[in-house]
This record gives C-alpha cells, structure tokens and sequence, in this order.
C-alpha cells in the first residue's frame, strides 16, 4: 500500500513538472515559488537525481545580484494569478517578486548531496550553489537584521509563507490599505474562499507590495521602512538550520571560508533563539520588531523552531506542546492550538496541518531523540493522505482537504517520510 502511496506521490510531481520548475499545483500556483522548489526537489532526489538539482538551480538562476532569492518567479504570463509581475514592477529579465520565503534550500542540497547516488553530479551542482546560497544567507543577516541581533525580520506575511497566521493579526493593523487600487482575487476562484486569507488582509498584503515597489525594491531600505517587521522563530530557525548544513557541506567540498562564515551565522542565531522562548506557552513565540514585544500566539512557528539546533531542555518541552495539543485535535501538528479563541481549522495558516511543516518539525525532534513523537507526526501524515489525497493543507480535526488538491510539496514529502522513516499507521 505505501508503494502505491509513493508511485501516486512521484505522479503527481510528473503531472506539475514544468520541464525546469514544478509548479506547486494547477491552476492556483501557476509559477515556480522558492520554498516550494527547494522542498519538492527533496522527493525528486529519490527517483531522479538530475531533476532534483535543476530545480535548485533553476530557482537560483534567479536570484538577485544582492543575494535574494525571490518567493515567485513568473517563467510565464498567467492572467489567472493575483498580483502578477504588473503589480510587483521589479522589472527583471524574468520577472519575479520582490520579497523572499523560507531559505530552506541549503538544507535541501546539504540532504541532497548527502543522499546522492550519482556522487560527481551531486559534487558538480552542489559545488556550483554553494557559494549563491550562502549569498543568500549573507543577504539576510545584512538586509533583514540591520542591528546585528542574530536574528532576522519579515516584512511581510508572505515571506514566512505563513500568509494569514494569528501570529500577525495585531502588527498588521498597522499596515494601511489607503491608496489600494481595486483588484480582482484569482486565488478564490480555484479554492474556497473560506480557506484563504480575507479580502481585508489582501489589502494590506497589496499596500506592503506598492510601498515596496515605491522605493524601487532597495532592500537596503526596505526593513527600515516596512510597517511590518516580525521576528518569526520558525522562518529564523530555517535560516539557521540551512546556514549549518552549508557549513557542513562547505567543509566537504573544500570551501573553508564559507564553512566558517556559515557555521558562525548559525551560532550567533542560535544563541538569539533563546530570547524568543516563552516559559508561559512552552514554545518559543514570535517577536515584533517595532512595538520591542513578544506575541502571544501560540502558532506552530514556536515548534518548527525544533528545526533548529535548540538546546535538549527546549526540544523536550516543544514535544510537550505537541502532546498537548494532539489532546485537541486528531491529526498532528495544527498551525494555531484548536483551543485558542482565533483557531479556524480550514482557513490557510489559521489552524490546517502542512505536511512541509510537520516533517521541518519531525526532522528537527528527531535529531533532539524525541522518537516516539516522530514517529507520531509522520503517522498522521500518510493517515492525512490515506484520508483526504494529496491536498495543500488539511483540517486538524476533520482531514477535510484544503487549498489546492494534487499538490507538489505535499506529494514530495510523502516520498521523504515513506523513502526514509519506518511508518506505522
């Protein structure tokens, strides 16, 4: 049965292979998005390694000549995606965003390599990326963390690819929507409406991108002036994680100077990941920047912290949280506690489980020994597919599907829980 979850898993990566980039599924993400790549090259590696690393490759074929890697690259004209590269004005040769996600690349190469049957390939590529991811990494501790705390701000929701999370529902009110020109949603013509974000929050996602865009996308400027600057534990121990597994993979391919950069960005960063902790929730919780308070939302970014090389008592207590909450909910792990008032078990980031988070989080606890909850998180993952199919997130509570079905990520990381975890469902 598993075999069959994982021929049906590498179909579905097939049927959204746009030759050199995946889009994430038809219709709803009709581009190629950064973390998405990143992670779904994590299962192409299983069944074909050279499809895996042109994925990376396309995506940093993209990047910026200050390092970013933007969240969207438009390979193609698509009239059905709001906002597209007319609202964005970057004017790159192939347009793009203008704002970053996840860095969960060096991650995924680090892994890639590690895994590779076909060593001189995997040497070749992982060699030629190196020295852009860390650009990337540089990038980020220069532009997002301009006082040198350790840790970086998002300057906007999209960023963390957390879009609607309760995490930013008080900062954001101070994001206005004075100034936004009508605009017709595409998004809610391929999902329901009640599993998006709303039509107010995408007046102010709309009004970020043309502050943005007003300063002409100058990412030396860009933090300063964002209404919105949010340390998110989850997003930061990405960049941390990444940022040690690039260390490691710089050490093997002879590259001691981005070793030693790299290795030295993700021990300042973990050692800022403390001031983040909230002995009242048990996790760590995000931070905003501008009001210098931290925000009590007991959202999944505080144990996708795990991901991570958090200290042995944190990974205890994180594995506590998520024992609380599976008392709450019957599938593993929610984006918001099922117990908060703000909880919306269908609603994007509002509460629905993501199986691109719940492995993050079970890689994390698994490094940490926390087996048996491992083992738990991956469980629920093929109990979600078994149930509800390969669909972008799922109802904690329910398995109702939601988002877009046939989705990229979600089929890929069923290849990497089945291909490399004993599952007992």
């Amino acid at each position: 049965m598993e075999n069959d979850l994982i021929e049906h898993a590498k179909q579905v990566l097939r049927d959204n292979d746009r030759g050199t980039y995946t889009v994430p599924t038809h219709g709803l993400y009709p581009f190629q998005w950064n973390w998405d790549s990143a992670l779904s090259a994590l299962g192409f590696a299983h069944f074909d390694e050279a499809r895996a690393w042109t994925e990376i490759d396309t995506l940093f074929e993209n990047q910026w000549d200050d390092g970013m890697v933007p969240h969207i690259i438009f390979h193609q004209v698509d009239e059905g995606y709001f906002p597209g590269p007319d609202i964005w004005g970057t004017e790159r040769p192939v347009p793009t965003s203008g704002i970053t996600q996840p860095p969960v690349a060096g991650f995924a190469v680090r892994r890639m390599y590690d895994r590779a049957t076909d060593k001189p390939l995997a040497t070749a590529r992982a060699r030629a990326l190196l020295p852009l991811i860390h650009a990337w990494h540089q990038w980020f501790y220069l532009n997002r963390d301009p006082q040198g705390t350790g840790l970086v701000a998002i300057i906007h929701p999209w960023e963390t690819g957390r879009d609607n999370s309760v995490d930013w529902d008080v900062a954001f009110q101070r994001v206005p929507t004075e100034g936004v020109a009508p605009f017709t949603r595409r998004d809610t013509t391929h999902a329901n409406p009640a599993h998006r974000p709303s039509d107010e929050q995408y007046k102010r996602y709309i009004w970020l991108v043309q502050k943005f865009r007003n300063l002409g996308w100058d990412n030396t400027k860009l933090h300063d002036a964002s209404p919105f600057r949010v340390v998110d534990p989850g997003f930061n121990a990405i960049l941390i994680r990444s940022c040690a597994d690039l260390a490691e993979l710089a050490d093997e391919l002879g590259e001691p100077t981005i070793a030693a950069q790299s290795r030295a960005m993700a021990q300042k960063g973990n050692a800022a990941m403390a001031t983040l902790w909230s002995e009242e929730y048990g996790q760590y919780l995000c931070y905003d920047r501008i009001s210098g308070t931290l925000i009590e939302s007991p959202s999944v970014a505080g144990i996708l912290a795990a991901f991570a090389d958090i200290p042995p008592d944190k990974a205890a207590a994180l594995t506590r949280r998520i024992e609380s909450l599976a008392e709450a909910c019957n599938y593993l792990v929610p984006s918001h506690d099922p117990r908060a008032a703000e909880f919306e078990g269908l609603r994007y980031w509002r509460g629905p489980v993501w199986l691109i988070v719940n492995y993050m989080i079970a890689d994390g606890l698994k490094r940490a020994g926390k087996s048996e909850m491992v083992d738990r998180i991956n469980a629920d993952c093929v109990r979600l597919i078994h149930r509800s199919g390969f669909a972008e997130y799922y109802d904690p509570i329910t398995a109702e599907p939601c988002g877009g079905a046939h989705f990229t990520w979600t089929a890929a990381m069923v290849i990497e829980i089945l291909s490399t975890q004993d599952v007992t469902v």
